[in-house]
């Protein structure tokens, strides 16, 4: 007989569910911007697959510092590598590919039932390298070779070196995610730099059907840094517009993805070939004035990728409004929602610029914070003999 207080809870887990799968059926599919040893070991990514339509996971060095430097879960493996006296730079990459090789593992099933579209999880290269077209090159080679997983993206930030680097990983075979775009004409030049790796891997002879990407768009810190500068200037046309220009911006860039992957261009690499997904990143609003869903419920658009903390993942599935494309719609809008930001003397292309060279150097201290971590569990292992 199932009580009163079960059969609640059967509801409220179907309701859940329910929301979550509207928003796949949308074309979103839905990756978790989170990853760690316990997460791995405790059952919870195989949990959040089955109950979230969770079908991908996405790592940058930040997540990474987090999870490791906590230490939980990795102590055996840091006890192993202490005694075998490797450096720390090494002793990190093996920590962090050996958490992506396990997600991926995990994933494997949904790769193989989507034909390789999704079931990816990301590992970035070593952000100290972000502008360096040749080191990123070897690192993501690198990196590729040690998870050694098919369903591994190798994560390449969006800088001027990073734009060649993306064509000749792809143009390798390796399916690459990029990261850190915030500007539309930055999109646009990873939108080419993946056409062009595309067209390096047909003229090498490689099965261009292997080969996916996604180009990692960035939403709230736009709307973090804009409505900071509207509230500096605080006039009630500057207050208005606080809000909109993620979205605004975000909703340009899918019509940029409409037109590059409807041109002469791409028709001529031929139907084996996968479209580079527009991903949402930076999905949590870091405003709590903010619905905590909002850079969910406003961004549903076909054939895109929203990766989600955790915290914005369960927020969805309790009280997303998922209520169909809410993007294709909207380009006239957000246009003019750009220029009236503009209009309030708050440079566009000066904004974009500065959140990359930010997004860059967050990333690399975060990375730098993560190697003294380990640095210490190394030596105090070594010292103890643990």
């Amino acid at each position: 007989m199932i009580t009163v207080t079960e059969a609640t809870a059967t509801t409220e887990a179907t309701a859940t569910a329910e929301t979550l799968k509207n928003l796949s059926d949308e074309g979103v599919s839905i990756w978790l911007d989170d990853l760690s040893r316990k997460r791995i070991t405790s059952g919870n990514l195989a949990e959040l697959i089955e109950t979230r339509h969770v079908v991908g996971v996405t790592t940058n060095p930040s997540i990474f510092q987090a999870a490791i430097g906590s230490g939980e879960g990795y102590e055996e493996q840091l006890a192993d590598l202490a005694t075998r006296g490797v450096t720390v730079d090494e002793a990190v990459r093996m920590m962090t590919t050996a958490d992506v090789r396990a997600a991926a593992d995990i994933l494997r099933p949904v790769y193989d039932a989507t034909g390789g579209r999704d079931g990816r999880v990301s590992i970035e290269v070593d952000p100290r390298l972000a502008h360096d077209t040749k080191a990123t090159v070897a690192e993501a080679k690198q990196l590729a070779w040690l998870v050694d997983r098919p369903n591994v993206m190798i994560k390449i930030p969006a800088t001027k070196a990073g734009l060649p680097a993306i064509t000749e990983v792809i143009g390798r075979g390796i399916s690459v995610n990029v990261t850190l775009i915030f500007s539309l004409e930055r999109y646009r030049e990873v939108m080419d730099a993946y056409l062009a790796g595309l067209e390096k891997a047909r003229a090498a002879g490689l099965d261009l059907s292997t080969i996916h990407s996604v180009a990692s768009f960035f939403v709230s810190r736009v709307d973090s840094e804009i409505d900071k500068r509207l509230a500096k200037t605080g006039t009630a046309e500057a207050l208005a517009l606080k809000g909109r220009a993620a979205l605004a911006n975000a909703r340009l860039a899918y019509e940029a993805y409409e037109d590059v992957f409807a041109s002469d261009r791409w028709t001529a690499l031929g139907g084996s070939a996968n479209k580079q997904r527009p991903l949402w990143a930076s999905t949590g609003v870091k405003d709590p004035a903010y619905k905590d869903t909002l850079y969910v419920d406003e961004l549903v658009a076909p054939g895109t990728v929203n990766t989600m903390p955790e915290a914005t993942l369960n927020a969805t599935a309790d009280h997303g409004e998922i209520r169909g494309d809410t993007v294709t719609g909207g380009y006239a809008q957000a246009r003019a929602d750009l220029e009236a930001v503009e209009k309030q003397g708050i440079p566009y292309d000066e904004v974009v610029r500065q959140l990359e060279d930010e997004g860059v150097a967050k990333f690399e201290a975060a990375w730098g914070e993560l190697l003294d971590a380990v640095a210490v569990s190394l030596s105090r292992k070594g010292v103890d003999g643990e």
